[in-house]
C-alpha cells in the first residue's frame, strides 16, 4: 500500500512553463463563475457560479452555516483542488498557470487547528520561512505574543513541543501558527478563526497577535466572532456554495435574512461585549 501510495501521480502540477507572478506580490484574488465539486461528492457542488474580487489590502469576512463553501475557497486557492468551472486568478494570473509553489510561497495560513511538528519551538515557527535567522524568529514571537511562554520552556526555543504540541495550550499553538506566518509575511493570509474553545486571557492574546498579522495586507477570514465581522471591509454571506449577500454588518443587519440569523445565533456576542440589533 505504502508503495501504491509513492506511486500514485498528483493531479494538481505546475505547467510546463509557468507564468510568474508579479513581484512583489500584491494579494489581489478573483473568483470568476467558480462551480467546484469534491470528487468524493461529485453530485452536489461545493462552490456554484462564484464570483468575488479581493482588492490588494482588503481585509473580507466570510460567513454562512456548515457547509456552506467557505472553506472549499481556500482549498481552491492554495490549489489544493481545481475547479471544475470557472477562473481563479492571484494578481492577475490564473492559478492553473502558476507554479503551486511560487502561488503557496505568497499565501499564509493560520488554521483552526494548527499543525504543530514535534520539533522545537524555533523550527515550527521557521517552518513559515526556512531561511529565517535566529533574530527573525524571535522577533516573529515576540508579534505573537509567544515569546514568554517559550522562554518558559525548559530549553527555550530549543525545547520540543510533543506529537502535535502536547506540551502547549491551545492558546499557545495558535500563537506559534502565527508566529510562523508573521514570518512568512504573506501578501494574503487566509484565517480560519478559531479562539471560541480558549480562555479569555489566551483569546485575549491571540486577537491581538492576529490584529498586528492583519495589518497591511490582503486577508479572508473565517469568522466566528461578531468583532471580526464588524472589523471587516466586506462581509461575504456564503450558503451552499452560493453568495447571498455581500456589505458592512449594518447593511446586512437592515437586510434581515439568512446573516442576521447567523448574527443573533452564531456570533460571540458576549465575549466581544457588543450588540446585535435583532431582524
Amino acid at each position: 500500500r505504502l508503495s501504491e501510495l509513492l506511486a500514485t501521480r498528483p493531479t494538481i502540477t505546475a505547467p510546463e512553463n509557468p507564468v510568474a507572478l508579479p513581484d512583489p506580490a500584491r494579494g489581489a484574488v478573483a473568483f470568476d463563475g467558480v462551480t467546484f465539486n469534491y470528487p468524493a461528492r461529485p453530485d452536489r457542488a461545493a462552490l456554484a457560479d462564484f464570483s468575488l474580487n479581493v482588492r490588494p489590502g482588503e481585509r473580507i469576512a466570510l460567513v454562512g452555516p456548515s457547509g456552506a463553501g467557505k472553506t472549499t475557497v481556500f482549498q481552491l486557492l492554495l490549489r489544493f483542488y481545481d475547479a471544475q468551472a470557472g477562473r481563479i486568478t492571484f494578481d492577475g494570473v490564473a492559478l492553473r498557470d502558476a507554479d503551486p509553489r511560487d502561488l503557496r510561497s505568497r499565501i499564509g495560513l493560520v488554521a483552526q487547528d494548527p499543525m504543530i511538528f514535534s520539533v522545537s519551538a524555533a523550527e515550527n515557527i521557521r517552518y513559515g520561512r526556512p531561511d529565517a535567522s535566529d533574530d527573525e524568529v524571535r522577533a516573529a514571537a515576540e508579534a505573537a505574543a509567544a515569546r514568554d511562554f517559550i522562554e518558559d520552556l525548559p530549553q527555550g526555543f530549543d525545547t520540543y513541543l510533543g506529537e502535535k504540541g502536547v506540551r502547549l495550550s491551545g492558546g499557545q499553538r495558535q500563537r506559534i501558527a502565527i508566529a510562523r506566518a508573521i514570518l512568512r509575511d504573506p501578501a494574503l493570509l487566509l484565517l480560519d478563526e478559531a479562539t471560541s474553545a480558549l480562555d479569555a486571557e489566551s483569546e485575549r492574546l491571540v486577537q491581538e497577535a492576529l490584529g498586528r498579522l492583519l495589518k497591511g495586507r490582503t486577508s479572508i477570514v473565517i469568522a466566528h466572532r461578531l468583532s471580526t465581522v464588524l472589523e471587516a471591509d466586506r462581509i461575504v454571506v456564503m450558503d451552499e456554495g452560493r453568495i447571498q449577500a455581500i456589505g458592512r454588518h449594518s447593511e446586512l443587519m437592515g437586510q434581515g435574512g439568512l446573516y442576521a440569523r447567523l448574527a443573533e445565533l452564531q456570533f460571540d456576542q458576549a465575549r466581544a461585549g457588543l450588540s446585535v440589533p435583532s431582524a
